[in-house]
């Protein structure tokens, strides 16, 4: 499928729901913050042994960075695109089942702002 070229921003962010999306997702949170794959592993409720070569597949890639044991996001890779589509999904997550999740068409009924500066 064809797509606008100049609107096209590809991105290499590994897939929704695999280890590296949530590993990507719980480092963005506190990109200030190192943990070790072990503190990863807990948090996320993913295997040891998967952690540490999810790490080592997104540092070839360049979102994450390390000192020693402690792994981080790599801030400096990401582009606004990049950070947003992380930014926008976790927002998504920490809202999903609320009030405006749960009804699509709550805006139907608001009024057009434009409409009323263009009258007054």
């Amino acid at each position: 499928m064809p797509v606008d070229f100049e609107s096209y921003h590809p991105t290499d962010l590994p897939d929704e729901d695999t280890n590296g999306r949530r590993i990507l997702e719980f480092l963005a949170d506190d990109p200030d913050l190192g943990f070790r794959p072990g503190e990863l592993a807990e948090a996320l409720n993913i295997p040891k042994g998967s952690v540490g070569t999810t790490l080592r597949r997104l540092e070839q890639r360049g979102f994450v960075r390390h000192k020693g044991e402690y792994w981080a996001i790599n801030v400096e890779a990401y582009d606004a695109h990049t950070a947003s589509e992380i930014g926008l999904h976790a927002v998504a997550q920490r809202f999903e089942g609320d009030y405006y999740d749960q009804n699509p068409d709550w805006d139907d009924d608001l009024p057009d702002i434009d409409d009323q500066a263009r009258t007054e």
